[in-house]
């Protein structure tokens, strides 16, 4: 991982992790919000998981165009999608040891937050800063 940061701009880097923080509050924000209004009906997991596909959809539209300046296709599409399922685990593994250590159900997801979005960035980052370019 270390390359991917090698031949980075500075400038260009600090826009997008400006424009990434954007971005990602933005869906972290109807993540949780659609996840706060169905755990109240259906299993948190699943809650969870309908909040994290919903918001799915609209990170990788403005990820591609807003954050990172590039198409989309189908190439960072998928890669986009593999780096959101590998986020995804990451982010229900420690959903749930959050639940299981004893946070609230309404503040474990802000919890995962802290440790996932940094992880997200860099698999991103790579999905459409170094595979765009092979």
């Amino acid at each position: 991982m270390h390359h991917i940061f090698l031949n980075m701009n500075k400038k260009e880097t600090f826009g997008e992790i400006i424009r990434f923080g954007i971005v990602g509050t933005l869906a972290a924000a109807i993540h949780y919000g659609i996840y706060w209004v169905l755990q109240h009906w259906i299993n948190v997991n699943v809650a969870y998981t309908i909040g994290y596909a919903l918001s799915f959809l609209m990170n990788y539209y403005l990820s591609a165009h807003f954050t990172f300046k590039e198409k989309t296709s189908a190439k960072n599409g998928l890669g986009f999608g593999a780096a959101h399922l590998t986020n995804y685990l990451l982010h229900m593994v420690l959903f749930n040891f959050f639940l299981w250590i004893g946070v609230s159900r309404e503040l474990a997801p802000i919890a995962v937050l802290f440790i996932a979005v940094p992880t997200n960035f860099v698999l991103v980052r790579f999905v459409f800063k170094h595979l765009n370019k092979k």
